[in-house]
């Protein structure tokens, strides 16, 4: 058993500091937000993910996870520390280190025996130097110490199925004794034959980078495909089906929809674009998919203009899901920002509903009536645009949607409503991609 701390208490370092702690090693989350660490030691999560709710309980009674402030004693009394802080977006597309920085200068403050120091934060190429320095600098005692990279690969909404049964662990490790002591962190999935795989730790970082932007290409990429479906008369259901048959494409990331949100994608192919440019050289796919995907986004505000007769001026539209994902609360980079902001600048009245995320919309969007279900939020509105494919959604009747909306107008972005059913019941619809009756 390792004693292991996270510094961080965000969506990667809970979900990792529990996932670990569920290994059978002792694992302190500390963080500077006070209120955070006291709401997660009364069982209160600052974040909606499924499953994490019940592992932080389990494995808080059982002795295994605790969460402190104590950023000093969480530091000295540990075997490994995960560097597990929020690595932003500035304005100029750079990923804003200012917080990875702050650690770095503490841990290298308080280190005083060997220790593995591993950052989980997606954190730019070539960063892991540059982190090493800093806790050398800032460290008087000459403690020795191992420097890795472990980037994490965890979808929102299945994070702790990802984070139990990975595809992969990267272990980015100058050192074999660091790499032999993450072998020893990450031994039960070792035992079942999980992949974990030794790199350089400049290689870690690319993978990680390489990954979230080829995905961001495939989705990029089959909205565009929708788009052209849409010119044409074809069905991308089934361009994307078929072409997801063959082994070499795979399905995964292959439905077309509003366009890419999260915390991840935006962030990381942005990044990798500057540093890219820093080298001289030229990301041109991941720039299109970039462009694609904002030029996405304004394209479903013009697919509910359209339906609303050219205009939102005094109408009343419901917008279901406000979270860029099912099973997140998540709404950074949410095509319901566009959406809502694109209504309320033409003079629309919106209305809104997420099962997870109307608190965190109604931070962005204080102005707008939040309601606790889909049939409340359609009561009497003039058009629904539905955002987010969340398994209530696509459960909605179609029969009991046309009998309380004042008109049926509706923009399935996400393709979940029956086309055949909304045609028996004369709605004026819009999906992506052409969707044809099934």
């Amino acid at each position: 058993m390792k004693k292991i701390t996270f510094i961080g208490t965000g969506y990667v370092g809970l979900v990792s500091g529990t996932g670990i702690s569920d290994f059978g090693h002792k694992v302190t989350c500390v963080d500077i937000a006070k209120d955070k660490i006291h709401d997660l030691n009364n069982g209160k999560l600052p974040i909606y993910e499924p499953g994490l709710h019940e592992l932080v309980k389990k494995n808080m009674e059982a002795g295994r996870l605790n969460f402190t402030t104590d950023m000093k004693k969480a530091i000295q009394d540990a075997d490994v520390i995960f560097i597990a802080v929020g690595t932003p977006m500035g304005e100029d597309g750079k990923s804003n280190l200012k917080y990875v920085e702050s650690v770095a200068m503490t841990i290298g403050k308080y280190l005083r025996t060997y220790t593995v120091i591993c950052t989980k934060s997606t954190v730019p190429v070539g960063t892991g130097s540059w982190i090493e320095g800093i806790i050398r600098s800032s460290n008087k005692q000459n403690t020795p110490f191992d420097y890795i990279s472990n980037p994490e690969f965890l979808r929102e909404g299945s994070a702790v199925k990802d984070f139990l049964w990975p595809d992969r662990v990267v272990i980015g490790a100058s050192s074999q004794t660091a790499f032999d002591i993450m072998k020893e962190v990450y031994g039960p999935l070792y035992i079942n034959k999980r992949s974990i795989v030794h790199t350089s730790v400049v290689t870690a970082e690319m993978i990680k980078y390489s990954s979230n932007a080829f995905l961001a290409l495939k989705i990029s990429y089959i909205n565009e495909v929708a788009n052209l479906c849409e010119a044409l008369g074809a069905d991308v259901h089934m361009v994307s089906k078929i072409m997801g048959q063959d082994g070499r494409i795979s399905p995964k990331f292959l439905h077309p929809g509003p366009g890419y949100g999260g915390s991840c994608f935006p962030k990381d192919t942005e990044a990798f674009v500057d540093i890219s440019k820093e080298n001289g050289l030229r990301m041109l796919t991941v720039e299109a998919a970039i462009k694609t995907n904002k030029k996405q986004k304004i394209r479903m505000v013009d697919k509910m203009k359209k339906l609303m007769a050219g205009n939102f001026n005094n109408k009343i539209i419901t917008v279901l899901g406000l979270a860029f994902k099912p099973n997140t609360d998540d709404i950074r980079e949410s095509a319901s920002i566009d959406m809502i902001k694109a209504l309320q600048d033409g003079g629309g009245d919106v209305r809104a509903f997420d099962p997870a995320a109307n608190d965190a919309m109604r931070e962005v969007f204080p102005n707008i009536s939040y309601f606790n279900s889909w049939e409340e939020a359609c009561q009497n509105a003039d058009g629904v645009a539905i955002m987010t494919e969340w398994n209530e959604f696509r459960g909605i009747s179609i029969n009991r949607l046309k009998s309380i909306l004042r008109n049926p107008i509706v923009l399935d972005t996400r393709n979940i409503l029956s086309v055949k059913k909304l045609k028996e019941n004369n709605f004026s619809f819009d999906n992506v991609g052409h969707l044809i009756e099934r």
